[in-house]
């Protein structure tokens, strides 16, 4: 293929995502990948030890099942999703965790006093899980599909994105489950920014559950790489775009990078007033990576934990914002929020025999090259007593590192652009069409651009119908299904 309809830079899951919806298009379309290997934030490798399988960035993924993307590709027919009872649990010290059973009755019994309260706030949510994702997941400057579900969401953003956030619960669990989910976001709690990110991801753990892929996030990759081949697609790996000029001509050009790294390929081809609106987009805060090769199952103190594909640490709701929040000033935590993936209480692929892999990162500030081992390990052992005599082997990324690894994580920002109500709005530019760039025929479709962060595909599909609409004159859907 030597000149294709659409050429496509970076195989992230929106990169693939857009790849995938053109040719099945009937597009001529070639993929070019810096890396030896497809998948982006959904590769898994063998980070530590051979045969044990590390997810490199993305873990656990809600939206598995509830992207439209993902639900007109039919990824769940694709692969195998192993959804756990338990979406999270939040460990406290000195008293019982907070679990996050996909059962919602079930977790609200097992919350006590606060169970009522918790249950009357998820549960309009969760009961429209779907509606909710496709809210959040599109352009917000449209009107909501479903405005009852958008009125339910906005009115718990916020309650919970404001110092109010405690008005409805007495005691610790119930706020720490939902801080947990929110400091995702890696921004200031409380914020409505994080409200929003945590009350869509919460729906998720009491409707479909938060799935993993048997044999780690790779699958998700590798289904869409299969599809794009099996329809003339084209993936050419170990291949660096430093220039436009590096890529074949073609009529469309897809692009899965920054709007920095736009700039810097596009050079002063890019009009003036785009280029400045490019200009003001800003990258968030950091985070920083370790993966562990165990002898056994993480010795939880409370044995519910064991069941939960994620587990959040950072103590109690005022514990966990006071460690963002001092990220936020530019500061390493003492005590950090943790997030926590543990694959293989599901997935028996992921590593030898009885052995079992653990993937966590922490916050940090944007470019940090401190190594945050030790402050994870710290935080685990202190609610599972015995995990450091479990250690096989470790393998550390600071923020610089991710940021070397994946250049869309400018600074270690995994979430390719910081999250602010502004960036909400105008990711990259304030646009009905933010994914077409003022260059004629180039798309942008990364985690930069609407609606943001997170394996959902949906940024690159959204890129490729405006490029349909706009190069190729097509307005007919694009038939995914497998």
């Amino acid at each position: 293929m030597t000149s294709p309809d659409v050429v496509v830079v970076g195989s992230g899951p929106n990169g693939l995502a857009a790849a995938a919806t053109l040719a099945r298009a009937g597009l001529s379309v070639q993929v070019f990948e810096r890396s030896e290997q497809a998948g982006g934030g959904t590769r898994t490798a063998e980070l530590t030890l051979p045969g044990y399988h590390h997810d490199i960035c993305s873990a656990v993924h809600p939206l598995a099942v509830a992207s439209p993307f993902f639900r007109a590709f039919g990824l769940a027919e694709r692969l195998e999703l192993l959804t756990p009872e338990v979406s999270f649990a939040h460990p406290l010290p000195d008293r019982p965790a907070g679990v996050a059973y996909v059962d919602l009755a079930r977790t609200a019994h097992e919350l006590g006093a606060d169970g009522a309260a918790y249950r009357r706030m998820i549960e309009p949510l969760s009961d429209r899980a779907l509606a909710v994702a496709r809210f959040t997941g599109s352009n917000l400057l449209g009107i909501p599909d479903d405005p009852i579900a958008a009125t339910f969401f906005a009115a718990r953003v916020l309650e919970q994105g404001t110092p109010v956030w405690n008005a409805r619960f007495r005691e610790e669990q119930a706020p720490a489950m939902i801080t947990g989910v929110s400091a995702h976001a890696i921004v200031r709690q409380p914020s409505l920014v994080a409200a929003g990110a945590g009350l869509a991801l919460q729906a998720h753990a009491h409707a479909g559950g938060w799935p993993i892929p048997r044999g780690g996030s790779q699958a998700i990759a590798d289904a869409l790489v299969a599809d794009i081949r099996a329809h003339g697609g084209e993936i050419v790996t170990g291949h660096d775009i430093r220039r436009l000029s590096d890529l074949p001509p073609a009529r469309a050009t897809v692009m899965d990078i920054t709007p920095r790294a736009f700039l810097a390929l596009a050079g002063d081809r890019v009009p003036a007033r785009y280029r400045r609106a490019l200009s003001r987009f800003r990258h968030g805060n950091a985070a920083a990576k370790v993966d562990f090769a165990l002898s056994g199952p993480v010795p939880w103190a409370d044995d519910r934990v064991r069941k939960a594909g994620t587990v959040h640490l950072g103590g109690t709701r005022a514990d966990m914002a006071w460690a963002e929040n001092q990220v936020a000033r530019g500061r390493h935590a003492a005590d950090p929020y943790v997030l926590v993936s543990q694959p293989s209480v599901l997935d028996d692929s992921r590593a030898p025999g009885d052995h079992h892999v653990l993937w966590a990162y922490t916050h940090v500030p944007a470019g940090s090259d401190v190594d945050q081992t030790e402050a994870i390990t710290r935080t685990i052992e202190r609610v599972a007593p015995g995990f450091r005599d479990l250690i096989v082997a470790h393998r550390s990324a600071t923020a610089v590192d991710l940021s070397e690894q994946n250049p869309n994580y400018v600074g270690g920002d995994i979430s390719a652009g910081a999250a602010t109500l502004w960036q909400l709005l105008a990711r990259p530019v304030l646009s009905r069409d933010p994914w077409r760039t003022a260059l004629d025929g180039f798309y942008l479709c990364g985690s930069s651009t609407v609606p943001g962060p997170g394996v959902h595909g949906l940024s690159g599909w959204y890129a490729a119908q405006s490029a349909l609409r706009n190069t190729f004159g097509r307005r007919a859907p694009v038939d995914l299904a497998p």
